[in-house]
């Protein structure tokens, strides 16, 4: 398994537009992206800047490649064309973010070390 993120760019005004839309969003769109090995998709959005940042799990052997060719994905980002910046083909305008620091779930802190930064 491995995590993305990326972010996007909604236009002003679109917040509960876009909520409303994802959560409604199609069961075989649903389909599509666990098929395509998507396992955990979460989106933020920040209201000053409007973006919206999102991180994405997937399987080692995803095929996320192969989603732009479907035709519910497509349809999807015509549908969400209108209330986002996307590119002429309505794919979302996206940017990959690098990943800076990870806190895994083994991590051990000492009493002493976690007061000493206090």
């Amino acid at each position: 398994m491995e995590t993305i993120a990326f972010r996007m760019v909604l236009n002003p005004g679109m917040r509960e537009e876009y909520e409303r839309r994802h959560a409604q969003i199609w069961p075989e769109l649903v389909d599509a992206l666990h098929n395509a090995g998507v396992r955990d998709y979460r989106i933020f959005f920040d209201p000053d800047s409007h973006h919206l940042f999102a991180t994405l799990t997937r399987t080692s052997d995803h095929t996320m490649d192969q989603l732009p060719q479907l035709a519910v994905m497509r349809k999807w980002w015509d549908y969400m064309a209108d209330i986002m910046q996307t590119e002429p083909d309505h794919t979302p305008l996206q940017q990959t973010l690098e990943p800076v620091f990870h806190l895994g779930h083994r991590v051990s802190v000492s009493t002493h070390a976690a007061s000493t930064h206090e």
